[in-house]
C-alpha cells in the first residue's frame, strides 16, 4: 500500500519518499497504462504526492530525482500514474536506462499548475452536481476531467433554463467561499449520512463535503475553499443516453475561454468594421445577402444548363453532361429531361478531374445498373439505385474519358449495355 500524501495536504508540491521498486514495464504492468512506448520504466515508492488516474480524473504531472546507482543524479519524468490495490504505479520515461536502487530516497515534485487546475475543474463538478441532485434528484452516473474536458453525466434530461439556473447558483456558492471538507467517517458515522457515489465502493471511504450543497465520495484532491474555483461556465448540454451529458469549465480554463471568445468577437467585429454590439445585426445581413447571391447564381446556372443543353442534338443517343458545381436536385431534373428527350444512357456529371465527380445516370428502357458495374470496373465508382437511375461518386478517369465511354456506350439487345 502507497502511503497517499495528497489526502493530508492537497497543497504540497515537493516529497521525499523511499523507492520500492524500479525496473522497465513488464506485460502485466502495461495494462495500467495506455502509453505505448519502449521506453517506460515503473518506479513505486512508499508514499507519494501524485494522484494516479482514478473516479474519473487523468493523473498528475511532474519529475521525480533520485541518484542513480553509479552516484549520479537523474530526474525522470512522470508520464503516467496508476493506481492498483492500494499500490500507485509511476510510469516514468527512461530513455537513457537508468538504474535506481531500492531503500534510496527521492525527490518528487508534482506540476502544481497543473494539479490546482484540476483541483478548480473537480470542485466546480462537484457543487454542479451536488445542487442538480438536490434541486432535481438526478444523479451524476460519469464524469470525466482530461486536461481539456471537463463532462458530466446526469441519468435525466435538463432543460437549458434549469441549465442556466443552476450554472448562476454554483456561481453563488462561489462567490459565497464556502469551506470544503474532506473527510474519513468510521462505518458506522457513514451509516448516518446521505451522500453521493457513483459506485459501490470497497473500504475506507473519503466524503468531500460542500455545507449546504453536496456530500459526496471522492478520492481526488479538492481547493480548500468553493471561492478559489474562481468561475463555472457550462460551455456545451447535448442528450445522452437519456439524460444530458454536460460540459464545463472552472477557474483558469474558464478565463482561457473567455480571452479565446473576446478575442474572436473582437476579430470578427473589427472585420465588419462594427462593435461587439453590432455582431449579430451584420451576421443576419451578411446571410440574407447571401442567400439572395446564391439563387440568382442558382438561377443562372439553371439559364446556363438549358442553353448548354439546347445544343445537344436532338438524335444524339447517350448524352454525358459535365458541371463543376450543381445540387443533387438539379442533376436529377436534368437527368430526367434527357432520358426524355435522348434514348440510351444520359448521365450528369458534377466535379473535376482533380477531385473527382457526382453522377447520376438514368435511362427510359435499358437498365442503368449494367453501367455502374462498368464504371466501378473503369473508375472506382461507388454509387446504386434501381434499373432507371443511379447516382454515386468516382475518380479515376478525367472529363474527356468519360464523356466518350458514355457515348460510345451500346445497349445490345436493348437491356444490357458494354463499353
Amino acid at each position: 500500500m502507497t502511503e497517499k500524501l495528497y489526502d493530508k495536504d492537497a497543497y504540497a508540491t515537493e516529497f521525499t519518499a523511499t523507492i520500492v521498486s524500479f525496473g522497465p514495464i513488464d506485460d502485466e504492468t502495461h495494462k495500467l497504462t495506455s502509453l505505448k512506448r519502449d521506453d517506460l520504466y515503473v518506479l513505486v515508492l512508499d508514499k507519494t504526492l501524485f494522484f494516479p488516474e482514478e473516479g474519473g480524473q487523468t493523473p498528475d504531472k511532474g519529475t521525480i530525482k533520485a541518484e542513480e546507482k553509479s552516484g549520479s543524479t537523474v530526474e525522470l519524468e512522470v508520464v503516467d500514474v496508476q493506481i492498483k490495490e492500494d499500490c500507485i504505479y509511476h510510469i516514468v520515461a527512461n530513455p537513457s536506462g537508468v538504474s535506481l536502487a531500492e531503500g534510496i530516497e527521492c525527490i518528487g515534485v508534482i506540476d502544481w499548475k497543473h494539479r490546482y487546475n484540476n483541483m478548480q475543474q473537480h470542485s466546480g463538478e462537484h457543487i454542479f452536481s451536488g445542487l442538480v441532485h438536490n434541486t432535481y434528484g438526478y444523479d451524476n452516473v460519469g464524469f470525466h476531467l482530461s486536461d481539456s474536458v471537463v463532462t458530466m453525466d446526469f441519468n435525466e434530461p435538463l432543460t437549458a433554463q434549469q441549465i442556466a439556473d443552476i450554472e448562476t447558483r454554483v456561481n453563488q456558492a462561489i462567490y459565497a467561499n464556502i469551506e470544503i471538507v474532506p473527510s474519513f467517517p468510521t462505518d458506522e458515522e457513514l451509516e448516518q449520512i446521505d451522500y453521493r457515489s457513483k459506485k459501490e465502493i470497497n473500504g475506507q471511504v473519503r466524503l468531500v463535503t460542500i455545507p449546504g450543497i453536496d456530500i459526496c465520495a471522492c478520492c481526488a484532491p479538492h481547493v480548500h475553499r468553493t471561492g478559489e474555483v474562481g468561475i463555472l461556465k457550462v460551455v456545451s448540454a447535448q442528450n445522452y443516453k437519456g439524460g444530458v451529458r454536460i460540459s464545463i469549465l472552472c477557474g483558469f480554463r474558464a478565463l482561457e475561454l473567455f480571452r479565446y471568445d473576446h478575442e474572436l468577437v473582437t476579430d470578427i467585429a473589427a472585420g465588419f468594421s462594427t462593435s461587439a454590439d453590432n455582431i449579430k445585426g451584420s451576421i443576419a445581413k451578411l446571410q440574407t445577402e447571401l442567400s439572395s447571391v446564391k439563387q440568382s447564381l442558382i438561377q443562372a446556372r439553371a439559364e446556363l444548363m438549358e442553353v448548354e443543353l439546347a445544343k445537344i442534338p436532338d438524335d444524339q443517343q447517350n448524352v454525358a453532361f459535365f458541371a463543376e458545381e450543381m445540387d443533387q436536385n438539379q442533376m436529377r431534373n436534368m437527368v430526367n429531361s434527357l432520358v426524355e428527350k435522348h434514348s440510351g444512357y444520359c448521365a450528369v456529371f458534377a466535379g473535376d478531374d482533380e477531385k473527382g465527380y457526382r453522377y447520376i445516370l438514368g435511362i427510359k428502357n435499358g437498365d442503368a445498373r449494367v453501367a455502374l458495374e462498368t464504371l466501378k470496373q473503369l473508375c472506382q465508382a461507388k454509387g446504386g439505385g434501381t434499373a432507371q437511375m443511379i447516382q454515386g461518386s468516382l475518380s479515376g478517369a478525367d472529363k474527356d474519358t468519360l464523356k466518350k465511354t458514355i457515348e460510345d456506350m451500346t445497349l445490345g439487345d436493348g437491356v444490357k449495355g458494354t463499353f
